[in-house]
């Protein structure tokens, strides 16, 4: 009934227990439980841009890193810590 992943087996798990519940009160209705834990990125478009934003992103955070670290070091260096 189900895997040992724990994605898989609470839908398993949800299903089993909604059916059985809708059977103790005598419904013939039934719920179909499914899932999909990973959005599929269908069109090379979007690839292209959620690269080119991730790209962007990072290059701009290694842009901002070397400033920081010596103001830091600045500031170290007028209070005489070193």
């Amino acid at each position: 009934l189900c895997s040992i992943e724990p994605i898989n087996c609470l839908p398993v798990l949800m299903n089993i227990l909604s059916n059985t519940f809708l059977r103790l009160f005598n419904s013939t209705a039934r719920i179909r439980v499914w899932s999909d834990p990973f959005y599929r990125i269908e069109s090379p478009h979007t690839k292209e841009s959620l690269f080119v934003f991730c790209l962007t992103y990072v290059l701009t955070l290694a842009a901002g890193l070397p400033p920081h670290f010596a103001m830091s070091s600045m500031e170290d260096y007028k209070v005489k810590s070193i």
